[in-house]
């Protein structure tokens, strides 16, 4: 059973940018990562290595995909729900402020019902 279900975020477009991230990844890529958004539904809360705090509220899960690249998905708890803000391949050692003002930029959107 999971302990908090994990929904993509959905813009005023009905697009959901994360999982629209996935799907242009390898199936091999897409696995690894959905392997470690499940670890974090049904354990939540987790921390290194799959988890690290952003602050802001925001979490990232840490994914270590093909070719040596790292893939991070920024999300948030809110309204019962893990909400899937942002993914991205990381390329440097900090992650950028201009993901981070992303993902804060979409958890100010959430309404709760």
């Amino acid at each position: 059973m999971k302990k908090i279900p994990a929904l993509f975020y959905e813009n005023s477009n009905a697009k959901k940018p994360v999982r629209d991230w996935l799907l242009g990844l390898s199936e091999d890529d897409r696995k690894i990562i959905g392997q470690d958004i499940a670890t974090v539904e049904y354990g939540y809360p987790i921390g290194m290595p799959t988890c690290r705090s952003l602050g802001n509220k925001l979490e990232e899960i840490r994914s270590n995909i093909s070719d040596k690249r790292i893939a991070r998905v920024i999300f948030s708890v809110k309204c019962d729900y893990i909400i899937l803000l942002h993914g991205f391949i990381k390329k440097t050692q900090k992650t950028p402020k201009s993901e981070i003002d992303l993902a804060v930029k979409r958890l100010k959107e959430i309404k709760c019902k």
